[in-house]
């Protein structure tokens, strides 16, 4: 058995900015920050899942974004300690959000810094968006990290992969399909039809598209806060699309507790069964608590009420 734990958007505390700093899109998003969102996303909820997370030892991590708010190059090494301090490179892979990508940033100052944990498989740190999309096995599972994260006008959080990442995230199922690995798609923005105009994924039906060529086990995405499952069709029958909810909610905010899914991945003989742990935050903050589970079995998917 594999068990991968999903977390993302934790939304790491803003530090200060320069007025030369916020002269662009960020001043809408910093003011934002210190008015709204700093009550939203704390620091002691994302503390509690990531502890619950050491404790549960799983076998690897996916974050899948939302570190930082307005890609200040300050965020972006801040974020850097808060990776090396969780786990090793290895161990956790992680894929951009827009929040990452809220402005364009050099990439030695933004998400270079993190392009240990961004890189394929013998891969060097990653340099350039053009690394995406990464593939990383782990035990019979294919972990394929995608990036929606495009700077956009103010107001807008949309993400786009565009036309040659779909065409490679392709390849790269393919391939993995006929290795016969469980294949997970790491994707930030939410890869459905029915999602907000200013929040959505612009390509969302090309993806969707490949998808029913190409196919896979499982797509897990952050962005909406929320823990929320979906389907979409593939080769064999519905897919399953797991959103999971911000990693540094807080008990009393809008999105309710911080949360990460705990996925237990088994192989059957007929292919794939996924079980995933929901845990939640304590309303004490003392430690995470099962919160229900999802079953899949390859396309087909139940839900346990705990």
């Amino acid at each position: 058995m594999f068990t991968l734990a999903h977390l993302s958007d934790p939304h790491l505390p803003m530090p200060t900015a320069r007025v030369s700093q916020l002269l662009n899109k960020r001043v809408t998003g910093y003011f934002n920050w210190w008015r709204y969102r700093a009550h939203i996303h704390v620091p002691e909820a994302l503390a509690g899942i990531v502890a619950d997370i050491k404790a549960q030892k799983p076998d690897h991590i996916a974050l899948t974004g939302d570190l930082v708010n307005v890609s200040l190059p300050q965020e972006f090494r801040r974020a850097a300690d808060w990776l090396t301090a969780f786990d090793a490179p290895d161990r956790i892979t992680v894929i951009p959000g827009n929040h990452d990508v809220y402005v364009a940033t050099p990439w030695r100052d933004g998400l270079g810094l993190w392009g240990a944990y961004i890189a394929g498989d013998g891969a060097p740190p990653a340099e350039s968006f053009d690394v995406f999309p990464t593939l990383r096995r782990r035990h019979g599972v294919a972990l394929i990290g995608l990036s929606t994260g495009v700077p956009k006008p103010p107001l807008l959080a949309t993400g786009t992969l565009g036309e040659a990442q779909i065409a490679r995230a392709e390849r790269l199922l393919e391939q993995a399909g006929r290795d016969g690995l469980c294949r997970i798609v790491l994707i930030h923005h939410p890869p459905l039809s029915n999602q907000s105009r200013l929040k959505h994924l612009t390509d969302s039906a090309s993806f969707q598209a490949m998808i029913r060529r190409a196919g896979c086990e499982a797509i897990l995405h952050g962005h909406n806060h929320r823990s929320e499952i979906a389907r979409i069709d593939g080769p064999l029958g519905a897919i399953p699309v797991l959103g999971v909810a911000s990693a540094s909610a807080a008990a009393g905010s809008k999105y309710g507790r911080a949360r990460y899914h705990l996925i237990h991945i088994d192989r059957e003989v007929a292919g794939w069964r996924l079980r995933v742990e929901l845990r939640a935050l304590k309303a004490d903050g003392s430690g995470c608590e099962p919160d229900g589970e999802l079953m899949f079995h390859s396309a087909a998917a139940a839900r346990v009420v705990s």
